[in-house]
């Protein structure tokens, strides 16, 4: 061996010599990279070949380069293929891209298709794009969903209604709904359906005379909200309305009533109270009106003895005329006495009512 390099290093290296080495380098790397790649995805490959998915090896390097998962494409597709649904390694590759769950919708588009359901794959992405569950949508849609109205979580437990008697029921509802895989990308989503199921419910209720017509016959309230086109512009379809429970509550109408009563009892109280205030203030008046005219009178009085006076002095009444007129006043104030000492006296209502 030391001999051969001694005669290599005496001898000079040509330059086709070391292209050749280092083709033969290159070579290698490149033979040893194609094992890699081919030992890495022949698998997948056979596989995919095996059962009919026809996915090339130039499909998925791409896929590789494109980080895209390539291996769970393949089981994907193997599936699609296997249920009898024609969708192409592009379409599965894009839906990824786009940030999609593929087994998710792969798994939707291959139940519709079992249960004889037009779903097309780009329907279904888009329904996933947009945030819904296709998966649960299509079981939805071939296995109807009860719902409750009103929902517990929303922590209502009853409906409250008033029929026109003024009876007060209280109802439970459930609700079976089909999914409408058409509408579901910008149909109302199941809040909406409760919302108007609870609605008609208790406009149903309301326009009932009597709460017994009601208890008696329920149906008569999910037929006519299974007339009233509730779904119109929703995901769903409203398969049936189902009366769970209606209880009797408060009798609202006597309570309405009785509250009048009392708010009307007040309203008089306070117009008697004004009719007494003014009572009494007229009362207050009409005696300063009497101490007014006493003081009048007082005055009138007063000037009596001024006019005597005066007659004097002017010579138009006589001393005899004087006495006459104080003598018949004497006899006046005599026989007023007389007649009022006569008379039996006068009983006392205040005493009276104590003696009572």
């Amino acid at each position: 061996m030391t001999a051969l390099l001694t005669i290599a290093a005496d001898k000079p290296v040509s330059e086709t010599t070391i292209l050749w080495v280092v083709g033969g380098v290159v070579l290698l790397f490149i033979g040893l990279f194609i094992l890699i790649v081919f030992f890495s995805f022949i698998h997948l490959w056979i596989q995919s070949l095996l059962y009919g998915a026809n996915i090339s090896f130039l499909q998925l390097i791409r896929m590789r380069l494109g980080k895209v998962d390539y291996a769970m494409v393949v089981r994907q597709k193997i599936a699609l293929v296997q249920a009898g649904v024609k969708v192409s390694t592009a379409d599965l590759e894009s839906h990824y891209q786009s940030r999609g769950n593929v087994p998710k919708v792969a798994s939707a588009v291959i139940a519709a298709h079992k249960a004889g359901m037009d779903l097309p794959w780009k329907t279904a992405a888009a329904i996933d794009l947009a945030g819904r569950d296709v998966l649960d949508a299509v079981r939805t849609s071939v296995n109807p969903k009860v719902i409750d109205c009103p929902d517990p979580s929303k922590g209502r437990q009853f409906l409250d209604a008033v029929c026109r008697n003024g009876i007060q029921l209280r109802a439970k509802a459930r609700v079976t709904v089909r999914t409408k895989l058409e509408r579901l990308v910008g149909g109302a989503t199941e809040e909406t359906i409760i919302a108007r199921v609870g609605e008609g419910i208790v406009k149903a209720i309301g326009s009932a005379h009597d709460h017994k017509e009601v208890l008696a016959n329920p149906n008569m309230i999910t037929q006519t909200v299974l007339h009233a086109s509730l779904d119109a512009q929703t995901a769903f379809e409203i398969v049936s309305v189902d009366m769970a429970d209606i209880e009797v509550g408060e009798n609202i109408g006597a309570k309405l009533q009785a509250d009048q009563a009392a708010a009307d009892l007040r309203v008089a109280q306070a117009e008697a109270e004004k009719r007494r205030a003014l009572a009494v203030a007229r009362e207050q008046e009409m005696r300063a009106l009497v101490e007014e005219n006493r003081a009048k009178v007082v005055l009138a009085e007063a000037e009596i003895p001024l006019a005597i006076a005066e007659a004097f002095r002017h010579g138009r009444l006589g001393i005899m005329d004087y006495y006459n007129m104080r003598n018949l006043q004497s006899d006046t104030e005599m026989r007023s006495a007389i007649a009022a000492a006569s008379q039996p006296p006068k009983a006392n209502p205040a005493q009276d009512r104590t003696n009572g």
